[in-house]
């Protein structure tokens, strides 16, 4: 094994990072669902994995030249590669169904699954009472985004867009599961590049093999198509990937959660005025609930230091 590298707090750089890749990832969504009509989301997937994954291969190349580890495995490779796949599957399918702005939400609660698994693998990524508190919190709002509406019904409660939602939800579990196995297997200390090129090439085969199997590769290429798949090609599946993977080889994982909740507030937002899409009641509270128990579960110290200068006041 390679020489285990300290995770450090996220900085004022991460920080500025987190924001820009929020956006990008938030958008990102409504772009997918925006060329749908022209070109189906999962074969939006399977197109952008394979061509960022000849771009990486070339960039790291001829500039980034970063030796891989040889601790990494075949099958470490098909576990994370999997769980990378299953997120942005579930993320295509779900878009068929429900709201861009619904998939936003569900798909960033990831850090909740990735703060349970890694605080019961990892002693320094263990979850204190609050934390716990804050899944609690999150978990609750889940379930009024979806079951309260179920239980009351409605016409605005349809059942395609409560598979649609439950599938969003099912994304975020796998990119919780993607966390997990890059911070528990020797992907932890693998270079960037490595980590992208595994979840990119194994992420085509998944996809491909998907939209083949389900009838889904009827595309019209429409400009609005093209500059979806330019932008997830080149913005999304490569920059900023590339740049999530540095980042959670240098900080803390779990920490680098509490950032990424930016990401369904840009979410929603831009479903909202891009789309003209609507969100009912029930799920503005529940998606408040799920970043409320977010904010709990990732800002701790925050909270704790908040605490306490509150008390030394009385």
């Amino acid at each position: 094994m390679g020489q285990i590298e300290t995770r450090r707090p996220v900085d004022a750089m991460a920080t500025g990072l987190a924001v820009l890749l929020c956006f990008t990832w938030g958008l990102q969504q409504v772009a997918i669902k925006a060329a749908g009509p022209d070109l189906p989301p999962i074969l939006q997937m399977s197109l952008r994995s394979f061509f960022s994954c000849l771009l990486l291969m070339l960039t790291n190349w001829l500039f980034l030249k970063e030796k891989w580890s040889p601790d990494v495995k075949w099958y470490h490779s098909v576990i994370m590669g999997s769980c990378f796949a299953g997120e942005f599957l579930c993320v295509a399918e779900a878009l068929r169904f429900t709201t861009a702005s619904h998939v936003a939400v569900l798909l960033y609660t990831a850090p909740l699954f990735a703060a349970v698994g890694l605080g019961l693998k990892l002693p320094e990524e263990r979850l204190s009472r609050v934390q716990w508190m804050g899944i609690l919190v999150a978990f609750s709002g889940i379930a009024m985004a979806f079951l309260v509406p179920a239980l009351v019904g409605g016409e605005a409660v349809s059942d395609d867009v409560v598979l649609g939602d439950a599938i969003a939800l099912m994304s975020g579990l796998c990119w919780g599961l993607t966390t997990i196995s890059i911070r528990v297997t020797p992907f932890s200390n693998a270079a960037p590049s490595q980590m992208l090129f595994t979840q990119l090439m194994v992420g085509t085969v998944i996809f491909t093999s998907y939209a083949l199997l389900s009838g889904q590769t009827e595309f019209t290429m429409t400009p609005i198509a093209w500059e979806s798949l330019l932008f997830q090609t080149l913005i999304v599946s490569f920059a900023s990937y590339l740049l999530w993977c540095w980042m959670l080889r240098r900080y803390l994982a779990a920490r680098l959660g509490v950032l990424a909740f930016m990401t369904p507030i840009f979410g929603v937002t831009m479903g909202v005025v891009m789309l003209d899409e609507t969100i009912d009641n029930f799920f503005i509270v529940g998606a408040l609930m799920v970043f409320a128990g977010i904010f709990f579960v990732q800002g701790e110290k925050l909270i704790h230091r908040f605490w306490r200068t509150l008390c030394g006041k009385h």
